[in-house]
């Protein structure tokens, strides 16, 4: 049976972060065309919850993106099983070594610049351009690194390492260094130490999805969301660290595989373990919700642009590939060395694209600053990440890796 026109053009924009990419848009013009009844439609209240104002705004960064969060935490989960990209410390350990390189080399370039132009009042912006955007830098690498025998480009495969790895630091940064404020949505834990708050809750909740799994051997994935999962969100909230991450943990909590295929690899998508059902369910309704904080987030005035647009803007376009390639030479003096069939040439190509910071940087920025004219300025930084992938084209061309490849592949 074919499948119709408009199921294959859904599928084509639900695979290619399209609805991302088409919120952000429309956010933008929006909040230029009329910024008020933008803002009014984002921050105005639905709601409230002991006081605290319930906006589109928190519904989709507080609460929808934890399934995002959750799905980033599937990937990093099961790359560390027996089999996965990150479980054989010979394997793994370049590619470590070139993403500590790549969050680096853009939070040095970030922070030297609050200090040469006097802005401390940006310092707290760091980590922004430390995000890869594995969803978009895969896309690219993808169109510019052919199949060799049927099989994927090496290089693909090293900058999914790459970004998986870039993912689990990136989670750490996000809940070591920036604490949240507390406003209590249950009122009787008013008082309380935030932190024992956190700690009390996260136990509870990984104790409860630990007795689920083992005790009473659920394997439907929806228990785990709605009861452990609830309970996660809520000490992360009251514990006065990012709700979105509150999910991430459930990875580690819910039945899976004992092994890893690989990421995108055949066969990866049919898993019938409880976390690969879970990621089959809530992959399509993640990229609407992409769709969404693209909307919310993206809506910068033109007028924004400032010193944090370029300090962010360039610690991606340079900081990334300079810490991931110096980061790799280190490595490689050291005895590590690049996959087989990778060269100099494809690693410059990688790091380029692992400057493409989108989402992450989105969302980093938005935890880093209170709204105002400093959080819209390291945010059009990031929207401007997107010029890096006709730069990463352009910069494969004139390398001619993809040439090179393929001529390499017809020798075999």
């Amino acid at each position: 049976m074919k499948k119709r026109p408009q199921n294959r053009v859904i599928r084509f924009l639900l695979e290619n972060s399209a609805f991302l990419i088409v919120g952000a848009a429309v956010g933008l013009v929006w909040a230029n065309v009329d910024h008020k009844s933008y803002e009014f439609i984002k921050e105005t209240p639905a709601f409230y919850i002991n006081h605290v104002p319930v906006s589109l705004h928190f519904l989709i960064n507080d609460l929808a993106m934890a399934f995002f969060f959750l799905l980033a935490g599937k990937e990093i989960r099961e790359a560390m099983l027996p089999r996965g990209a990150l479980s054989n410390v010979r394997t793994a350990a370049l590619p470590i070594m070139a993403t500590l390189g790549g969050m680096a080399g853009p939070a040095i370039i970030y922070f030297t610049g609050t200090l040469l132009f006097n802005a401390p009042e940006l310092t707290r912006g760091w980590a922004i351009p430390m995000a890869t955007d594995i969803a978009f830098s895969y896309l690219i690498a993808r169109m510019i690194f052919p199949q060799i025998g049927g099989k994927t480009h090496p290089a693909i495969v090293f900058l999914l390492l790459l970004a998986i790895a870039d993912d689990a630091g990136g989670l750490i940064v996000l809940a070591s260094f920036y604490p949240q404020e507390v406003h209590n949505l249950l009122p009787f834990l008013h008082g309380i130490n935030p932190l024992l708050v956190f700690v009390i809750g996260i136990a509870a909740a990984i104790a409860f999805a630990l007795v689920l799994w083992k005790k009473l051997k659920i394997t439907n994935f929806w228990p785990y969301l709605i009861v452990p999962g609830v309970v996660s969100w809520l000490a992360f909230h009251e514990g006065g660290i990012h709700p979105a991450l509150a999910l991430v943990p459930l990875a580690w909590c819910m039945p899976h595989e004992h092994s890893d295929v690989g990421i995108w690899a055949v066969g990866e998508s049919e898993g019938q373990d409880t976390l690969n059902r879970m990621e089959h369910w809530w992959k399509s309704p993640v990229e609407l919700i992409l769709g969404l904080f693209g909307f919310v987030n993206a809506g910068v005035a033109f007028s924004a642009l400032g010193l944090g647009t370029w300090l962010v803007f360039f610690g991606l376009l340079f900081g990334k590939p300079i810490g991931i390639i110096l980061f790799t030479k280190i490595g490689q003096s050291f005895g590590l060395r690049l996959p087989r069939g990778m060269n100099t040439a494809d690693l410059i190509v990688v790091g380029i694209a692992a400057g493409i910071g989108f989402t992450v940087a989105l969302f980093v920025s938005v935890v880093a600053f209170p709204a105002g004219v400093l959080q819209d300025s390291v945010k059009m930084g990031a929207l401007f990440s997107f010029v890096v992938a006709p730069i990463t084209i352009t910069a494969a061309w004139i390398l001619g890796v993809r040439r090179r490849a393929l001529q390499n592949s017809t020798k075999k």
